[in-house]
């Protein structure tokens, strides 16, 4: 088996990988690794959850160490399409720069601009961040790029979708010609490949993974259903224990959403752009550390989102094309980890989201179901063996049962899992989730309230699945530190479980709103 010292990384980074769980290289790192190690541009391409983030931090830490540092003159430049992106990113790139000696910073806008420039005169070797805020600092001259190094773009593709491209061209033009560049995206169009030939030179070009949803670890569904029976569907489908993101077209329904499920006892957070900074910070960190399990989005949260363990990935509202049903899927089934996707269909998109499906490669049969339906309680993990009941004891009380939460120490996540998506289906296998931080713990838990047909995961139990680490960046006054949690705990005053069979059904919306535009380039820098 290939290791990180292998393929040249220094030692201390690869210790520190080792310490943190991380062994082994997955194939995009595997492949890139020698050629930008050496200095040379690479191009690669992967879909996401491929392992890219670690495959440009690690060159990145590792050819700018001993560097002069020097106030507002970075010497290492990533860019990312949106603010969650650019901190995911450097809750990886940090952990292994503090190895070297170096400091980073993140910069996107939405929050005051003052800490970012304390972080940048103080001397920030790495800047993660977004091109509007980014250019709107170059222009006040906190900062100047003459000094960049290293220079890396990321989901080059989606910022070519979000219109940042002729910002991404004015920032490469004020670094050096003969800096190293590295580009990662999923797809070459919309103008990516204009950014390759103008700015990489010589590039090497390693593809792993094609930009297709269809791999083995992605269960795909495609459940056909009414309009009356859509909303019972839907909470039946969040109700189970693992983490799930359910994605919606508008951002006023997926506030709705989230609202509904944490009334039915089902504890849910949302994430669009109508969203300040500070509530996207606090939603993510809740639904990434298990304090809430649902997070209800749109496509804001196609990319950028990369949390560990995300079960199950449900279309409430189909996509309109298969590139953003490709983005969606990909919030599961990360880092070599399985997991499941169910798009929703009422009988009027049947045609449509079977051209979807073809368009992104996917092959499912389409299965009409109620909220009832063995299926769907199949996704959800419900069908479980029956527990027998506790010996009643001679008061005629049962004997109450003290409950120790489940701990788990890893950076991989390798706990089994079970009662998901084909059968019992085990989810033995480490993932490397992206991430250098170090180990974490987690306390385990299941959300109170019975449900039909079996039981969620109690705090007891060894198959309970370790929370996710959040590191976000103290420069940026988002949270710092690992968040850890077990069970989302039923909020005050919800019911336990999941209404089921005394609601009404949810009628029908007239008129249509406009869809979540993604941000402008302003406003999401």
């Amino acid at each position: 088996m290939t290791s990180f010292a292998d393929l040249g990384v220094p030692t201390v980074l690869a210790d520190a990988l080792t310490a943190s769980g991380i062994a082994a290289p997955f194939p995009i790192q595997e492949a890139t690794l020698p050629d930008s190690l050496a200095g040379r541009d690479v191009l690669g391409r992967g879909r996401t959850g491929s392992g890219k983030t670690l495959a440009f931090s690690l060159p990145l830490v590792a050819r700018l160490a001993g560097v002069q540092r020097r106030p507002s003159r970075p010497t290492g430049l990533v860019l990312a399409p949106t603010r969650e992106l650019a901190t995911q990113i450097n809750a990886t790139l940090e952990p292994l720069a503090n190895a070297l000696g170096l400091r980073t910073t993140v910069i996107f806008g939405g929050v005051s601009q003052k800490r970012q420039e304390s972080a940048l005169r103080a001397g920030a070797d790495i800047v993660v961040a977004c091109p509007g805020r980014l250019e709107d600092l170059l222009r006040q001259k906190v900062l100047t790029l003459a000094d960049v190094r290293i220079t890396v773009l990321d989901e080059a593709d989606h910022m070519a979708d979000l219109g940042f491209l002729p910002v991404v061209r004015r920032l490469l033009d004020t670094t050096a010609k003969d800096a190293q560049r590295l580009l990662f995206s999923a797809t070459l169009d919309n103008g990516v490949d204009v950014l390759v030939k103008r700015y990489l030179h010589n590039p090497t070009v390693h593809s792993v993974d094609e930009s297709s949803a269809a791999v083995t670890t992605m269960e795909h569904r495609v459940f056909l259903t009414d309009a009356d029976t859509k909303k019972d569907l839907v909470t039946m489908l969040a109700s189970g224990t693992g983490r799930r993101v359910m994605f919606m077209r508008t951002k006023h329904h997926a506030k709705k959403m989230a609202k509904q499920l944490t009334t039915a006892g089902i504890p849910a957070v949302d994430l669009h752009g109508n969203l300040s900074q500070n509530a996207r910070d606090r939603n993510l960190a809740q639904f990434s550390s298990g304090e809430v399990r649902v997070l209800v989005a749109t496509d804001v949260a196609a990319r950028g989102v990369h949390v560990d363990d995300v079960e199950l990935v449900v279309h409430i509202d189909p996509p309109t094309e298969h590139k953003a049903y490709l983005h969606r899927s990909g919030r599961t089934a990360r880092a070599g980890s399985d997991g499941t996707v169910v798009t929703v269909v009422l009988p009027e998109q049947r045609q449509d989201v079977r051209k979807l499906l073809r368009a992104a490669g996917v092959d499912a049969a389409l299965e009409t179901v109620t909220p009832d339906s063995p299926a769907v309680a199949e996704v959800v993990g419900t069908i479980a063996p029956r527990v027998a009941p506790a010996p009643v004891s001679a008061s005629g009380n049962r004997p109450s049962t003290s409950r120790k939460p489940a701990t788990a120490s890893s950076t991989r996540s390798g706990g089994q899992g079970g009662g998901r998506s084909r059968g019992a289906r085990g989810h033995g296998r480490g993932t490397q989730a992206d991430t250098a931080s170090a180990p974490r713990s987690a306390a385990g838990g299941s959300r109170s309230g019975a449900r039909r047909g079996g039981s969620g995961r109690s705090a007891s139990t060894p198959n309970a699945r370790p929370a996710s680490t959040v590191a976000y960046s103290t420069t940026t006054g988002a949270p710092s530190g690992s968040s850890t949690g077990g069970g989302a705990p039923r909020r005050s005053g919800a019911p336990a479980g999941p209404a089921r069979g005394n609601g009404s059904p949810a009628g029908r919306r007239r008129g249509s709103r406009r869809a979540d535009a993604p941000n402008t380039a302003r406003r999401q820098g």
